[in-house]
């Protein structure tokens, strides 16, 4: 008794025991603040769509994060994760097994019979006579085996393979989570480009419809002036080139509306020729700047980031799995059943069957494929520390490139105002005028084609800038919060 206690004591102790080396958050240098002109404060970001004030974007993106093939492959593998933990967590218990059977023998008539048994024996019968060889099974018998029993073994965890697994298969999961999450922010920025290209498509489908209205309603006007002989033939002649050029202009922004159309449909989870939406998009507002707050921030904000610091955390662990097979591992068994050759008596107690074993299992030589795979293991460590700090780096250089980008286009657009204002004006000057006889058509054209070209560009303008906003939002992580990441469970 003595003997046994000691043994637990030192199954216990060395039960403790974990090889490998223990995870610790990598030191990640950052800077003390972005380049660009940014505060330091921090905005709420979870869900920035709906700063654009836009309900049909609201619902898109609700949609997106419910239905989207991508989002719901994001959530399987979340829930593989976590049973993949079961399986690594299982040879921490005694594995169990029922061993039930019947047995019908027959034994040959041409086996070793009472007479040949004596002749191989020098004539000596074993005692007990026919008794004995009887319950041994005679040659030409048959006999019936009933047994009901159960199998038991347990590997020792004494070095902590197991722990380590488990540990591994832990930070795998969170890995899995952040990266649906990841998943989630990217599709929300997705979307939201996709339906600020659209609105920028719509409107400059109307500019171009609008400038093809105006130019046939010039047309009328010349062909009127011409049978008065007002206008030439030539003048005619160069606002049926514009008519042509206006007209042709219109198909290709059609084509672009129903692309992206199709393309929403599709994020949205949805057949590209199913999904309703307005013929003609009202428009978001684009919301002010946001503050992007802190570089360091973006250690516990961006998903990806988070992502890659769990896989580091599993490849560390898996050191300690690797260097577990230097260490013996050590296996018990027992299986006990009861046997009999008769159903009356099986259930008794002397039908009792018992066998107890411990192995133990120490490769004293594999040709060095032990040392390999620990030095595989750190290999992957390195990999995954160095994959985390691209990450990192990555993620400040798409901070800074929307930061800077931002600022460009709204300069831009600001610009573009300016010079859609002037357009404005100089047309309606050049029309005046034009009616007054001081210039000739050619000037009208030109003005006409400046104003068309601003109009243009301050419709691209201001789908880049809330496009310039939403590559901000994606760069700051956001996209994602906890509520919305237990709903799509």
């Amino acid at each position: 008794m003595r003997n046994m206690r000691a043994l637990m004591s030192l199954v216990a102790l060395l039960a403790g025991c974990t090889v490998g080396p223990d995870y610790h958050p990598p030191d990640t240098p950052m800077p003390a603040r972005f380049s660009g002109p940014a505060s330091a404060a921090t905005a709420d970001i979870a869900q920035w769509w709906h700063s654009f004030g836009d309900p049909e974007l609201d619902h898109l993106i609700e949609q997106a994060m419910r239905d989207n093939p991508d989002v719901q492959t994001a959530a399987s593998r979340v829930r593989e994760a976590r049973l993949q933990e079961i399986v690594a967590g299982a040879p921490l218990w005694p594995s169990l097994r029922a061993d039930d059977q019947a047995a019908h023998t027959h034994l040959s008539g041409n086996a070793i019979s009472l007479g040949n048994l004596g002749t191989l024996t020098g004539g000596a019968i074993p005692s007990g006579g026919s008794s004995s060889l009887s319950s041994l099974g005679l040659s030409g018998t048959s006999f019936n085996t009933y047994q009901l029993g159960f199998d038991a073994s347990w590997e020792l965890d004494l070095f902590g393979k197991t722990r380590r697994s488990v540990e591994a298969s832990r930070d795998s999961t969170g890995a899995a989570v952040w990266d649906r999450r990841d998943t989630q922010v990217s599709l929300a920025a997705e979307v939201a480009n996709t339906w600020f290209a659209l609105h920028a498509a719509q409107a400059r489908l109307d500019v171009a419809k609008g400038e093809l209205a105006r130019q046939q309603a010039l047309m009328a006007v010349l062909r009127t002036r011409q049978s008065t002989g007002f206008v030439t033939g030539l003048d005619v002649a160069q606002q049926d080139t514009q008519v042509t050029a206006a007209a042709a202009a219109v198909p290709p922004f059609q084509a672009e509306i129903d692309a992206r159309r199709h393309a929403l449909a599709v994020l949205v989870g949805e057949a590209p020729e199913t999904l309703d939406l307005p013929a003609t998009g009202a428009g978001s507002a684009t919301p002010p700047g946001i503050p992007p707050g802190l570089p360091s921030d973006l250690l516990r904000r961006r998903p990806d980031i988070r992502s890659a610091e769990r896989q580091l955390a599993a490849a560390t662990a898996n050191i300690g799995v690797a260097v577990a097979d230097y260490y013996p591992q050590i296996t018990l068994t027992a299986s006990p059943s009861l046997i009999s050759t008769a159903l009356s008596n099986l259930l008794t107690w002397g039908s009792r069957n018992l066998s107890l074993s411990a192995g133990l299992v120490w490769p004293l030589f594999n040709a060095g494929t032990t040392k390999a795979k620990v030095g595989i293991a750190n290999e992957h460590q390195q990999q995954a520390l160095l994959a985390y700090r691209k990450t990192v780096l990555t993620a400040l250089k798409d901070v800074e490139d929307a930061l800077s980008q931002y600022q460009s286009d709204r300069d831009r657009q600001a610009a573009l105002q300016r010079s859609l204002n002037a357009a404005g004006n100089a047309a309606a000057v050049a029309h005046g005028q034009y009616r007054a006889g001081l210039i000739p058509f050619s000037t009208v054209l030109t003005t006409e084609a400046a104003l068309y070209s601003a109009r243009d560009q301050s419709a691209q303008a201001n789908a880049a800038l809330n496009q310039d906003l939403v590559a901000l939002y994606k760069a700051l992580g956001g996209g994602w919060s906890e509520e919305t990441t237990e709903a799509a469970r």
